[in-house]
């Protein structure tokens, strides 16, 4: 499990070269909702906080293996995380990721994206879906479910946490042991980038039937997008930081997206259409 990061991490040595010699931690802050990591360049990338999947994260010495080295990581080079990038400590795994979103927006900063991209757009708009099509959601993506269940589209929901599906949304639940066939089945697959998290995301992808259209979202996908894209994915959204302190500022905070989006971060939208006659350039976006 993890090629797509392993494969994510080596295009990132490839593009950054000796640069990343240079790249040091200067801030970590893990928060109720999200994992921020700001690099010596400035630049922060940030990761979902899968808490309900941390049971073994306690004081206790003996689980000290599985726990970041908290209070030694700022200052060393951001090699000494991207270790953990295939760790099967979650929370060591979810500071790589987020220190892997830093070194992809440095990349996007530095080179621009070969991808069609949008600021400030979300994955899911760039769905046609139609009222004969049958779409999956993975993960508990209230936007999105609502649209669905508002415009009585023919849908169903796979989220390991059945609790956080609420009234209505409970209908549309699935449970695993039908998750194969409904993948299968879908013509629009709309999954959470928690799924990167959790080792599922590459199982969901090699299940899909080809034509599917597939979408996933959510700022652990901040990345540089090809090994998705490779897999099949059609478009990915991500976040963009545009103010690495004040967005650490409200992770560490307890702070959740609607608190730094369109103030310390934006989304963005990559599409595998390539595009080799513009270069995609973050830093010129006034984002």
């Amino acid at each position: 499990m993890g090629q797509i990061l392993n494969d994510t991490l080596s295009q990132i040595y490839e593009n950054l070269g000796d640069e990343i010699k240079n790249l040091n931690v200067q801030r970590v802050v893990v928060g109720l909702f999200f994992t921020g990591v700001k690099l010596s360049n400035g630049v922060c990338g940030v990761s979902y906080t899968p808490l309900k999947s941390f049971p073994q994260a306690v004081c206790c010495p003996s689980q000290a293996a599985i726990m970041p080295k908290s209070g030694n990581i700022c200052g060393k080079n951001v090699k000494t995380l991207l270790k953990d990038i295939t760790s099967d400590s979650l929370l060591k795994k979810t500071i790589a990721v987020a220190a892997l979103n830093a070194l992809s927006q440095t990349c996007y900063e530095r080179s621009g994206s070969l991808y069609a991209t949008k600021f400030k757009a979300d994955p899911f708009d760039e769905l046609a879906i139609k009222r004969s099509s049958f779409s999956v959601i993975v993960g508990a993506l209230v936007p999105y479910i609502k649209f669905m269940m508002k415009n009585s589209l023919d849908f169903r929901i796979l989220e390991l946490d059945k609790s956080a599906l609420k009234g209505d949304e409970l209908k549309y639940f699935i449970p695993q042991g039908c998750a194969s066939d409904a993948i299968r089945a879908a013509d629009n697959l709309i999954i959470t980038g928690v799924t990167l998290l959790n080792d599922t995301l590459e199982d969901i992808l090699s299940l899909k039937k080809s034509g599917a259209e597939v979408i996933v979202v959510g700022p652990t996908v901040s990345m540089s997008p090809k090994a998705l894209f490779d897999r099949g994915v059609s478009h990915v959204g991500g976040i963009y930081t545009t103010h690495a302190d004040e967005l650490l500022d409200v992770i560490g905070q307890a702070g959740s997206g609607y608190h730094f989006f369109g103030k310390f971060a934006e989304k963005f939208v990559m599409s595998r259409e390539s595009s080799t006659s513009k270069i995609w350039k973050f830093n010129d976006q006034n984002v």
